[in-house]
Order: structure tokens, then sequence, then C-alpha cells
């Protein structure tokens, strides 16, 4: 029979492991046979595996949907209504599951570089026409003048390798000492960059960025911060034992 139906179907929500509950017309003349073997194609658990569970609006309590002779029992002897959820549970141990919702073993098509470039209805060709990113003609300009703006703020905070510093101001109040300044390649964005070695193991590296070293410290210890947000100063080592009073 039709999945259309008449219009005695009844529209349920079906759900399942691999399925996000869409709606579906279910007829009231189809066997539990029936129905599971069109459940299958939605929600590839085969009928033999299949454990229906009818949950209705109003109703707390679960309907298992079953039969001794599934060709002999029919969706018409049970309570469905419509926008119940249907619920296919898989009885299959989960190694013999296939996994559905992993992509990552899927093969994808990557379009090369040179089709796509020559392609003119993309975003990159976009780009292009309006002289955006890195085909702006006065990219070399602008790049050039953000590093001069960042080395000013350098000169300015007296930014200079051996000094101590400080990191996100009193409420943050992170401590070390400056290692590095510079360019640093491997991260994204143009511009200088300080490194800083840290009291604590507040960092993401060892002075190391991708392979490629700046400067030498343990661990965790390493930060690679902008210059607007480093103050040189006085700052010794914290010490939390200074703080705790005589027992």
């Amino acid at each position: 029979m039709s999945i259309l139906g008449t219009a005695s179907d009844v529209v349920v929500r079906v759900s399942s492991d691999n399925s996000l509950a869409p709606e579906r017309r279910v007829s009231p003349s189809w066997s539990i046979a029936q129905l599971k073997s069109k459940l299958e194609l939605m929600t590839g658990v085969p009928p033999s595996f299949q454990r229906l569970i009818l949950r209705l609006p109003h109703s707390s309590e679960p309907i298992a949907i079953e039969g001794v002779d599934e060709e002999s029992v029919y969706v018409a002897d049970f309570p469905f209504q419509p926008y119940a959820e249907l619920h296919v549970a898989d009885t299959r141990p989960l190694s013999a599951r296939p996994n559905f919702v992993d992509v990552s073993s899927v093969e994808k098509y990557t379009m090369p570089g040179e089709q796509y470039e020559g392609l003119q209805d993309t975003v990159l060709a976009w780009k292009k026409r309006q002289q955006l990113g890195r085909f702006d003609p006065n990219k070399p300009d602008i790049t050039q003048q953000k590093v001069q703006k960042m080395q000013e703020e350098i000169d300015a905070r007296g930014i200079t390798v051996g000094k101590r510093c400080r990191v996100g101001g009193a409420e943050l109040d992170r401590r070390g000492t400056v290692r590095y300044v510079g360019p640093v390649q491997e991260i994204p964005g143009e511009g200088l960059w300080v490194g800083i070695e840290n009291d604590e193991p507040v960092g993401k590296n060892d002075g190391s960025v991708s392979g490629e070293r700046y400067f030498t410290c343990k661990p965790k210890h390493g930060s690679f911060i902008r210059p607007d947000r480093v103050d040189i100063g006085d700052y010794p080592v914290l010490n939390d034992l200074e703080d705790m009073e005589e027992i």
C-alpha cells in the first residue's frame, strides 16, 4: 500500500538513534510487519531488530507496538494519535550497528584549486572583482600601517626583551617576562607579537609555534600576546604564601 495512504492516515514523528523525528504518515491498514519494512527505509534498522515504542502526546506511559504474529497485527490495533512519537529502537549490539552520524570516513570531493580559481560565480571571484583581502592593491600599505601602529604601541609601552610585564591588567594579573618582540608567521593575523614567559603555567606553548622556536621556556609557560594587552613595570613574582596569616 502506498505511504500516501488515505484520509484516515495518521501523521506521526518517527525517531531513532539515527534520525531527528521526521513526520511520516502511517496507515491504520498496515500490518506491523509492513510498518517495520517501511521504517527500515527511514531509520536503517532491519525489521527483525526493530523494537517499536509509541509515545502519546499526553501520556507518560510508552506503548510497545508488537504482536506474536506481526503479519496479522495491524496499526489500527494500537492508539496511534496525530504527532505521537514512534520510536524505533535498534536491538543490535553497538558493534553491529552502522554509524550514520560519523562522516569522517566518507569520501569527500575536493575541487582542484586551479578549477576553483577559474570559476566566475564564487566568493573568490567576487573578492577579485571587488579587490578585497589579498586582492586589494593597497593591502601592502595597509599592512605596513598596521605594523607601524603596533611598533609605536611597543615603543610607547616600553616593551623590550627581558622586562617584567603583566597581561590582562589587575583583574587577570598574569605576570611574566618579555622574551620576544616581533612577527610570528605561524599565527594567523599580521603584525607584531610579544612573546612572554609566564611565571605560572597559564600559557599554551614552550616558546615555539608549529615547530618554529622564538624563545625557550617550560611547557605551558609561553604565550604570544598583542602589544596593547601587555603592561611593563615592576611586577615581581607573586607568592601566595605572603598573604597567609600565621596560625
